[in-house]
């Protein structure tokens, strides 16, 4: 039986070793290489074309929610699978947006991380129940928005109360940029404040 191939970006030296520990101990599963950061694992992730990814969302450097857009963009077939402290959290739900299919905690043990992986592999989503709620009701969101996803995404992050300063950085984006976006927020939805504009998106489903 061919064992799966995988690959972990994560930026404690530590939290990759154990990792790679455990999953190297499987029958299942063995890690092919690891990562400190996004930008070293995209420059080999065509060649490599790993089975998973494991990807932590607070990395130095490009943030894990856009390593794996890029990772999706670059190796379809790779499946993508989040790694965090952050159960049950927005960031994570993010990232299930961005194209991961599941989560692992951090501090999981050795049956949970297995586990975790197996059930990916039998396609299933490695996820809380308040998470796959969230997923759920991502589907209930307008269609027929004005805005664009960068938009969205900009005005999503305006809503938790991100400073211009946190939206350019977690988007990669010049303050310029955002505040671009935002003023285009403004006209398409016909409003003249951040408040009136998350509570408009909010009433028509726009976030």
């Amino acid at each position: 039986m061919f064992k799966k191939k995988v690959i972990i970006i994560e930026d404690q030296e530590d939290l990759r070793y154990s990792f790679e520990v455990i999953i190297n101990g499987s029958d299942k599963f063995f890690v092919q290489s690891t990562y400190p950061d996004a930008e070293k694992a995209l420059k080999d992730i065509t060649r490599v074309k790993p089975d998973i990814a494991m990807v932590d969302l607070e990395l130095p450097g490009m943030n894990g929610i856009e390593a794996i857009k890029h990772i999706k963009e670059k190796s379809p077939k790779t499946e993508c699978v989040i790694v965090t402290v952050y159960e049950d959290s927005d960031l994570v739900f993010e990232g299930l947006k961005a194209g991961a299919v599941g989560y692992i905690i951090k501090n999981a043990n050795y049956l949970e991380i297995i586990g975790a992986l197996e059930e990916l592999v039998r396609g299933g989503s490695p996820m809380s129940s308040q998470i796959a709620r969230m997923v759920i009701q991502n589907f209930h969101i307008n269609p027929n928005s004005p805005l664009s996803s960068r938009e969205t995404d900009v005005l999503k992050l305006i809503a938790e109360g991100k400073s211009y300063t946190q939206i350019s950085e977690e988007l990669f984006i010049s303050k310029e940029t955002a505040r671009s976006h935002i003023k285009n927020i403004y006209v398409k939805l016909n409003v003249n404040s951040k408040s009136e504009a998350i509570s408009k998106a909010r009433k028509d489903h726009l976030i």
